[in-house]
């Protein structure tokens, strides 16, 4: 909430924006008016003391547009951001709306503003919903699409207020950085961003970097023959996999079942390690990613499932031998292999932006990351009615079938009352799964997910009908509100008197975020409505992050009965969302510490390829050498020709140099955890190892550009360079990289500046776990051979 004295003064300006809106002249032509503030800011006036006309004139225009005025609470809100801050607005309250206010005070600098959203759907949405808002007001409003074409982009980004992902904005910026002309850039300087939906795209994606990648002649195949291998592993024996089943170790009985099948003596010889990394990437594949849950298959393609929203993770997929084996498990043509040659995290993309607010549901329970990460204070914006909305206590049982079968039963008889119900699940998988008993029961559902998540808005926009129930994945909960008594409202009377939406959730999530944004279906405006969670031991949380004592409680649990009143057992949900909170948020400050070296990098060499691109090469240090054949070459293609020549070969160069750092820095990142067991601390020797790779590679870098610049002649057959020279790459894509590479609990605890759980670790084997974890090592990778 904001404080007293914050509020007091934004009672003011609100009161003095109600002022001066009754104030204006109902004929005057708004857009003279705008254009009057245009020029007070031109002229130098302080943004901040325009902020009660502006808004004044937004509302009005909202007026004009669509026969309402905003809420208090949504020009508090508005001021909110246009200070700074991410607020937290609880759905429903209308963001969208309140996002107009601070957008048209920040684009009459006429330097752009972008309104980052989740998806596509959204950015073309709210820029056509609100376009004749800002047409009144005389501000120009563009969106951006996926596979729009570039000059499209280019003019889109050229309008005043921008609608777009934060993705699409984030490859956008990295295509840029590859350009070799100044007419391929799209991008203006960045100025102003209002991030939607801002726990999703800044604390739920921050482990997720931007990639664009180029085609390299290499492919990642014969996995159709390493398969066969890893479907005769028997688990336990040949594999084992962690306590909560996020990592898969082969053991030693594997490794000879697979030297023996494939006729060699040492997997671990150096000569074998692509042989053994792509039977890791198989098991891997086979064991820990499931169809329906971790992905799904769609028109001969894999597509990636976002573990918080349950939508398909658009332009997303794992690294590239793993994606080989997933697409090989499931019988498609692998890919070839792709070379990355710029990348960028969200958390540095979004702070590229000078000026940067945000807006989510639900922000509060990460308040202290928003500030650490991207320096937002967040402020809780009350609802323009109170909440009556009913949260019910959890319902707790020790296995799935139990779980199932009560809420299922609960479903059948609150829709005999043809109350509308929305049921959240965990994974495709379990939304089929609850459909299908659900059916069986004579219940007719509309089953929401990954699979037709194009139906979205349309089946959201009905759930709050008369005897509607709707079964979806989290994606139910972002940008479309749930309306009582359907997208008309017509039966919303008779649907407030049944009690407003009933919204269950099948799973606690490991975020408690997730869990609110589901609550937040229901209750929306002062509406009625009432949300349970049930639970059981069986569940994916339970499983990962219960504790010891969960065998003991087990055993005081009726397999079939609802525990409504175990005390204990809801406290151990709370600690396993607080554990599960915990782990990500130090993964994800652990991350960035990693990222934050390669940034500065990224930087430096941005900063080079800026001056090769916008100056001419011969006035900078970089280059300090002419072409032996100098006049031969001015001569042949003038002087401005020749420049342009130096100037692609510098870039090419520098280009090549970052993808080959980039590529050096994830060798050493897969395995720098491992030097915590020689006593190391892995962040300082990767800080080592990554700066020691930036100086060779910018030294040769340098080196090739000045040696290839001499080396230019010219011919009577013209001027003989590569075409790869002369332009950037010739086939690029983009995707968002699932790439943690400690993403299982010993290279987190040892990859950790903080040692998160290593001295409990260690503690359990004593003096003795250090010659354990060499001595296996070097018998893997040094001492082991075999008769095949």
């Amino acid at each position: 909430m904001l404080p007293n004295d914050a509020n007091s003064v934004n009672n003011r300006i609100i009161s003095d924006i109600r002022s001066a809106n009754a104030g204006l002249n109902r004929t005057a032509a708004l857009v003279d008016l705008s254009m009057q503030l245009y020029k007070k800011l031109k002229d130098g006036a302080d943004a901040r003391h325009l902020i009660v006309e502006a808004f004044a004139l937004v509302d009005e225009a909202v007026f004009r547009t669509f026969g309402f005025r905003a809420f208090d609470v949504q020009i508090e809100a508005g001021i909110a951001l246009f200070d700074g801050k991410l607020i937290e607005m609880n759905t429903g309250e209308g963001k969208t709306l309140t996002a107009v206010f601070p957008a048209y005070l920040s684009a009459l600098a006429r330097k752009g503003v972008h309104i980052l959203t989740a998806n596509d759907y959204l950015a073309r949405r709210d820029a056509e919903w609100m376009n004749p808002v800002y047409k009144n007001l005389g501000v120009s409003v563009g969106f951006i699409q996926e596979g729009m074409q570039k000059q499209a982009r280019r003019e889109a980004y050229n309008c005043d207020i921008t609608y777009v992902t934060a993705k699409e904005a984030g490859f956008d910026y990295l295509r840029d950085c590859l350009c070799y002309e100044t007419n391929e850039i799209v991008h203006r300087p960045f100025h102003y961003a209002i991030i939607d939906e801002a726990d999703s795209i800044m604390i739920d994606e921050a482990r997720i970097p931007l990639v664009i990648a180029a085609r390299t002649d290499t492919r990642f195949d014969g996995y159709e023959y390493i398969l066969e291998i890893v479907d005769s592993f028997i688990p336990g024996h040949d594999f084992n996999t962690d306590d909560h089943s996020r990592n898969v170790f082969i053991t030693d009985a594997g490794i000879e079942k697979a030297e023996r099948y494939f006729g060699c003596d040492n997997l671990y010889d150096n000569r074998k390690s692509s042989l053994l990394s792509r039977i890791n990437f198989a098991l891997h594949a086979n064991t820990l990613l499931k169809r329906d849950v971790d992905y799904i298959v769609n028109d001969g393609q894999i597509e990636l499932i976002d573990e918080f929203t349950g939508r398909v993770a658009e332009k997303r997929h794992w690294p590239d031998g793993l994606q080989a084996a997933v697409e090989a498990k499931e019988g498609l043509p692998t890919k070839q292999d792709g070379r990355i040659m710029n990348t960028i995290t969200m958390p540095d993309f979004i702070r590229l932006y000078p000026g940067l607010a945000g807006m989510t549901g639900t922000a509060m329970t990460s308040a202290d990351e928003f500030l650490e990460v991207y320096g937002l204070d967040v402020v809780s914006v009350p609802t323009n009615k109170p909440c009556v909305r009913t949260d019910d206590p959890d319902i707790i049982f020790a296995t799935k079938d139990a779980k199932y079968k009560a809420l299922v039963e609960d479903v059948v008889s609150v829709h005999s009352t043809r109350r509308p119900i929305l049921i959240g699940t965990c994974s495709i998988a379990e939304s089929e799964l609850i459909a299908d008993m659900l059916s069986e029961c004579g219940v007719k559902c509309i089953v929401l997910n990954a699979k037709n998540d194009e139906y979205e808005a349309e089946i959201i926009a009905d759930a709050g009908s008369l005897s509607a129930v709707t079964v979806s994945t989290n994606m139910a909960g972002r940008g479309t509100d749930i309306r009582l008594g359907g997208a008309s409202e017509k039966d919303k009377c008779l649907v407030s008197e049944l009690g407003g939406l009933f919204v269950i959730g099948t799973n606690r999530h490991e975020s408690v975020r997730i869990d609110n944004q589901l609550r937040g279906r229901a209750g929306r405006q002062g509406d009625p409505g009432s949300t349970r969670f049930y639970v059981s031991m069986e569940d994916g949380l339970m499983q990962k992050y219960y504790s010891d004592n969960k065998n003991r409680l087990r055993q005081r649990v009726k397999q079939d009965k609802p525990q409504k009143d175990m005390q204990q057992m809801k406290k151990e949900i709370i600690r396993a969302q607080q554990e599960a909170e915990n782990q990500n948020r130090e993964i994800r400050r652990t991350l960035g510490k990693y990222a934050e070296i390669t940034e500065t990098h990224r930087k430096i060499i941005l900063k080079k390829r800026k001056e090769a691109f916008t100056m001419i090469p011969r006035e900078l240090s970089l280059w300090e050498g002419e072409a032996t054949s100098r006049e031969d070459l001015v001569s042949e293609l003038g002087l401005d020709g020749y420049e342009r020549l130096k100037r692609s070969v510098a870039l090419h160069f520098i280009d090549l140099g970052w993808a080959d750092y980039l590529e050096q820095a994830a060798c050493i990142k897969d395995g720098i955890h491992l030097v915590r067991i020689a006593g190391q601390q892995p962040l300082e020797q990767y800080l080592f190892r990554v700066s020691e790779a930036f100086e060779e590679m910018n030294a040769g870098m340098c080196a090739a550009i000045i040696d290839t610049i001499r080396g230019l002649k010219a011919s009577k057959n013209g001027v003989n360079v590569p075409e790869k020279l002369l332009k950037g790459p010739s086939a690029t894509w983009t995707y968002m990289l699932n790439d943690d590479p400690f993403n299982n609990d010993l290279g987190l605890m040892l990859a950790s500046t903080r040692n998160i759980g290593f001295t409990a670790w260690a503690a359990t084997f004593s003096f003795a776990s250090p010659i354990m974890v060499f001595s296996m090592l070097y018998k893997r990778i040094k001492g082991r051979r075999h008769v095949g």
